[in-house]
């Protein structure tokens, strides 16, 4: 494991009681992500805090910049030494740090509903991609201390690294991490119309803007209309990002 990973495990989140640890049920949460990355583009980790490195890792060649997932659990946590821009490694620190403290404020019973999700650039053969983090706690010690969490990475809907967000399963407010004040600020997810949902599900299914038209009865002009609140709402610039942040807000 890289020297330099130990700044990502903090005294906030010390696995202090280690009896408690049933390694005999990780094969139970390893079948389940397994699972799931089959059904999905996204790659999948989980990440062990007590053992400070990865427990399962998921095949996906281009979140993985081209590493096995075999090199990917020897590297562990030294994967964002060597494949984040060096600029791009004091945020990490940061959200790293952030999270936790956000996170302790929780009740403990509660802090299963939450998870941060937040964008950076990988480099993958030295071409920058941006991909979006979520991260969720999936076992946790009885004083609340995160044992193990689920990271499901995919491809960021924005055009730069940061975008800190704290999200509760149900709610529809956030909370957005501003790194110059050190505050998280309470913000509300967007809601589309019921038209703004369809052009959006029609073009997943690979409908052109006139044959959207032509299915919803409307006029090609109010399609563009539609389009045009749809990418101010989500602050993206075309229908692709506008569906990629429509399934990360969870908004279909």
């Amino acid at each position: 494991m890289h020297d330099k990973t130990d700044v990502f495990f903090i005294p906030e989140n010390k696995v202090i009681l280690p009896e408690e640890l049933d390694y005999s049920r990780t094969d139970e949460y390893i079948r389940a992500a397994e699972a799931f990355s089959r059904s999905t583009y996204q790659s999948v980790y989980i990440i062990d805090y007590f053992r400070q490195n990865f427990l399962y890792v998921s095949p996906n060649p281009m979140f993985l910049c081209g590493l096995s997932p075999e090199q990917m659990m020897e590297l562990g946590y030294g994967f964002y030494f060597e494949y984040v821009p060096d600029e791009e490694q004091s945020l990490l620190l940061d959200i790293n740090r952030a999270g936790f403290a956000f996170l302790n404020t929780i009740e403990e019973n509660r802090r299963k509903d939450w998870y941060i999700q937040y964008d950076f650039h990988i480099l993958n053969q030295g071409h920058p991609i941006l991909v979006n983090h979520k991260l969720t706690p999936l076992a946790l010690t009885s004083d609340g201390r995160i044992w193990l969490a689920l990271c499901v990475v995919s491809a960021s809907n924005h055009t730069t690294p940061g975008h800190i967000e704290m999200r509760r399963i149900g709610s529809s407010d956030f909370f957005e991490y501003n790194r110059i004040t050190r505050r998280w600020d309470k913000r509300s997810i967007p809601t589309l119309t019921d038209g703004e949902k369809s052009v959006i599900t029609l073009s997943i299914q690979g409908f052109t803007m006139l044959e959207i038209a032509d299915k919803m009865c409307l006029s090609p002009d109010t399609i563009k209309k539609y389009r045009k609140q749809i990418f101010e709402k989500l602050g993206v610039r075309n229908i692709s990002e506008a569906i990629i942040a429509a399934a990360n807000n969870k908004l279909l």
